[in-house]
């Protein structure tokens, strides 16, 4: 296992262009706008516990499901999103509306710790009988998270001791002793909270649970699921059906070590790989490890968007079968390409290998970032890869998890650049960032400025406080071909192994390094098993894929196109697009003018025409209007 351990988000500042702006959207208008949403929709009421209390905002669906019941875990997120943008800039009205928030959970809390807010207020007899559907740890696992990253950030403890009591409980719970309950959530997420948490405050008594958590998962029979149903039926309670209809959906089926095959919900399944990643760490369990790069295999080798998009059905909101990756009916939830983000972070700390980094960055900067709008304040649930004009932002939604999750990403991107060892610091990502870490004994000021994704010019200072031997990985990317490297002025092999090229040398203060990637665009085609794709081709530069948006191909759909294979493809920045750089290439257009009828036997007139691309994530910023991001090609 590798020795590297990931820099805190409070120990990492964001200086580039890209990521200043995107963290100063959220600063400033996003976190805001989540707040007043919350409150609208009834989310912050509902933790003062209102009796009697009021009717449902969201009535049940056929099946009894109603979304409220995760309602503290929006809570939650805000707050790890807002303690996460505290962070690089304090904000006493923001941090009073958290404090306000911990007052209501607090004054709710049940003396023996249990802290959920639609039991207590509406159903309190009923708690902990329907961990399948009705997200209990889920909830406490969010709520969790957003106590440490608050804690973090500011250094208070009450909210963090909220939830600390509420985790005794559940340790109390659950588990294999007498009288406990051997039961897990059909929602994981506990999980990486609680690994959190045994981090932060170093007691094992939170490893233990989070271990027993996954260990216990898929063992049958009897399976756990079917024992708290019958519970439910015995009391007159089991009036709420399962819709999914087989386990596989919650990746319940079978025990973890034993899945070869990523099935189920897109979001559960990536926050159980991250728990698992995280344990094989912590417990150095090949077990575990061997699981997860299983796993890994069957997502990268068939079930993921070239964005980093992940689940094609809106069915389950995930997997199907392998290679369905339709593109206008695309799910892609944001959230699943967030949790994708957080599971290649802790797969490459595992043996620092940089085709984990790889997907992180496509998809931070594409299947994740496309969720969150320009302004900060308008959102996509699902991000298709196709559409004919209706996807359209926004402002809120009935289950609001992507809201919170893509802010909370943005506002603790840093997180993400870089990890230290004891004699050794690693570069992940590029866009300017500084941070000082203790290395080899000293303290290293670590700065990169670039004008990263737009340009792969990369300028790394290397200052430690006294002259140091120590490893600095820097990595190349898998996209990148014909990088170069230079130390204070003086060529140096660009030898990549596992996508990293290590410099260890005796570090001085003003040592440079000058790393040039070059960005070149690239024609993608997708494997054949993946028909929809079949003879189209997707267009990628540096790590941003590209679409064609409508606004910047006026005249029709802009399915109407199509790309010759030997068109050239041209880059031109676009200071009117947010700074952005686009491509241009000669096309073929279809014409519809004279095609009256649904079919003839003549084909379409066609004529000579250019294509703008831009990158992915800033599509549906300008207006409705149709995209594509697999083209026609034109041989």
């Amino acid at each position: 296992m590798s020795e590297y351990k990931s820099v805190r988000f409070v120990d990492v500042r964001l200086e580039g262009d890209f990521w200043k702006e995107r963290l100063e959207t959220v600063l400033a208008r996003t976190i805001p706008s989540q707040h007043k949403k919350l409150a609208e929709y009834g989310l912050l009421d509902s933790l003062k516990l209102p009796n009697p209390p009021p009717p449902l905002r969201f009535p049940r669906h056929a099946n009894g499901f109603t979304v409220q019941v995760f309602w503290d875990s929006d809570v939650g997120k805000w707050i790890e999103a807002a303690s996460y943008a505290l962070s690089h800039r304090r904000d006493p009205d923001i941090e009073a509306k958290i404090e306000a928030i911990v007052d209501d959970f607090e004054k709710a809390q049940e003396p023996d710790g249990y802290l959920n807010c639609w039991y207590l207020g509406r159903e309190p007899e009923k708690r902990w009988s329907n961990l399948r559907d009705n997200h209990e740890l889920y909830n406490a696992g969010h709520m969790l998270e957003g106590a440490i990253a608050y804690y973090e950030t500011t250094g208070r403890r009450r909210w963090l001791d909220v939830m600390e009591r509420y985790v005794e409980h559940i340790r109390q719970t659950f588990g294999t002793g007498p009288g406990q309950r051997r039961g897990y959530c059909g929602h994981q997420e506990i999980e990486i909270a609680l690994i959190k948490l045994y981090r932060l405050t170093g007691e094992k008594k939170h490893l233990d649970l989070a271990t027993y958590f996954i260990n216990e998962r898929g063992h049958q029979p009897p399976h756990y699921f079917d024992v708290e149903r019958e519970g439910r039926e015995a009391k007159g309670w089991e009036w709420q059906r399962y819709t999914q209809g087989t386990y596989e959906y919650s990746q319940s089926h079978k025990p973890v070590r034993e899945q070869d095959k990523v099935v189920g919900h897109a979001v559960r399944a990536m926050y159980m790989y991250t728990a698992m990643a995280d344990l094989a760490a912590e417990l150095n369990d090949a077990s575990l490890k061997k699981a997860c790069e299983t796993l890994w295999r069957d997502v990268m080798d068939t079930k993921m968007y070239v964005t980093a998009g992940l689940g094609p059905s809106a069915h389950n909101e995930g997997f199907t079968h392998d290679f369905d990756l339709p593109n206008e009916t695309a799910y892609a939830e944001t959230c699943a390409s967030v949790a994708l983000i957080f599971w290649a972070q802790r797969m490459l700390h595992l043996d620092l290998d940089g085709k984990y980094a790889d997907i992180l960055e496509l998809a931070l900067f594409n299947g994740a970032l496309s969720g969150l709008s320009r302004d900060g304040e308008h959102y996509f649930y699902a991000n298709p890869l196709e559409s004919i004009g209706k996807a359209e932002r926004w402002d809120w939604h009935t289950c609001p998890c992507c809201t919170m999750n893509v802010s909370r990403l943005v506002a603790s991107v840093g997180g993400y650049f870089v990890s230290t060892s004891p004699t050794g610091l690693a570069l992940h990502l590029y866009g300017g960032i500084s941070t000082t870490q203790a290395v080899a004994g000293t303290k290293v000021t670590l700065k990169e400025e670039s004008n990263y994704p737009w340009s792969g010019d990369i300028k790394v200072h290397v200052d430690p406080e006294t002259d140091a031997r120590f490893e600095l990985k820097l990595r190349i990317p898998g996209w990148c071909q014909g990088a170069t490297l230079k130390v204070n002025g003086e060529s140096h092999a660009v030898n990549p192994v596992s996508g990293y090229v290590t410099i260890e040398r005796t570090w001085k203060k003003g040592d440079v390094i000058a790393l040039d990637l070059p960005m070149q665009p690239v024609r993608l085609y997708a494997n054949p098993g993946v028909v929809m794709d079949t003879g189209r081709v997707a267009l990628k530069r540096g790590p941003l894929v590209y679409c064609i948006e409508e606004v910047d191909n006026p005249g029709g759909r802009v399915q109407r196109f199509r790309l010759p294979r030997e068109s050239e493809i041209s880059v031109v920045s676009r200071p009117d697009l947010y700074g952005a750089v686009s491509l241009k290439a000669p096309a073929v257009e279809i014409e519809e003018k004279g095609f009256t009828e649904l079919y003839r036997t003549s084909p379409p007139a066609e004529k000579s025409s250019a294509l703008t691309a831009i990158p992915y994530y800033l599509w549906a910023n300008r207006g409705n209007g149709s995209m594509v991001v697999w083209i026609p090609e034109a041989k």
